[in-house]
């Protein structure tokens, strides 16, 4: 007899189980939960592929820029390559406008503006890249690139890099901690050792970018004035 009963009441609780769940799936189907998450969802994949087409466009134009800028021997050439920079910063912000988690966007158009000789304006966009949540959608190799482009900044941005020499070897060192191959940040890195009267820093920094790259001309030079000053 308790065999039976405990079975009808395992069958009640199924029962009702079923019953709560019908009535959940009611409520959110009366109340079009299902449908306003699906436009959402729409909404939101729609928004990323045209912030990934404005981010096309802008790195498109950038890449020009950089073309006329190299031949720039006319006032024409660096004018048209100020003007590409621009375009290609106003695809950036309509890029961020529409995923402003999207940490590419935002190094596309401090690059931009960096090319525009806007250093102050690159420094802020380039930050917003290296923090979260925009940081998250970057991968190791790609912030170890934004990590030497800030440094780039940094070095070079109003005041120098004798006033922010401490941040700008900070950045340096977790770009070649995330990708220990980039010769012209290790490079940059001794010459900050060596403004900061740090020369066995340097040479250990020349060194390892004489690493990566044996014949790198500019490390070389550096080592052998540090030896000659010793």
């Amino acid at each position: 007899m308790d065999i039976f009963s405990d079975e009808h009441m395992y069958r009640d609780l199924f029962l009702q189980a079923i019953l709560i769940l019908i009535t959940i799936f009611m409520f959110l189907y009366m109340y079009n939960i299902p449908q306003k998450y699906l436009s959402n969802l729409r909404l939101r994949n729609r928004s990323n592929i045209q912030s990934k087409k404005h981010f096309v466009q802008g790195a498109q134009l950038l890449s020009q820029a950089k073309s006329a800028a190299s031949a720039k021997q006319h006032s024409a050439s660096a004018q048209s390559s100020s003007s590409l920079a621009k375009l290609a910063e106003e695809q950036a912000d309509l890029a961020i406008s529409l995923d402003s988690s999207d940490a590419a966007s935002y190094i596309l158009k401090a690059l931009a503006l960096d090319m525009q000789g806007m250093k102050t304006s690159a420094l802020d966009s380039i930050d917003v890249a290296l923090s979260p949540p925009a940081v998250k959608s970057l991968s190791e190799d790609e912030r170890a690139e934004a990590f030497f482009k800030r440094a780039q900044l940094r070095s070079t941005a109003p005041g120098g890099v004798s006033r922010r020499v401490d941040s700008v070897i900070e950045d340096l060192n977790e770009c070649v901690r995330l990708k220990g191959d980039n010769v012209k940040a290790y490079c940059l890195l001794g010459d900050c050792y060596e403004k900061k009267g740090m020369k066995i820093e340097a040479k250990l920094a020349y060194l390892d970018a004489l690493r990566v790259q044996p014949d790198f001309g500019p490390a070389t030079e550096a080592i052998d004035r540090l030896n000659s000053e010793s």
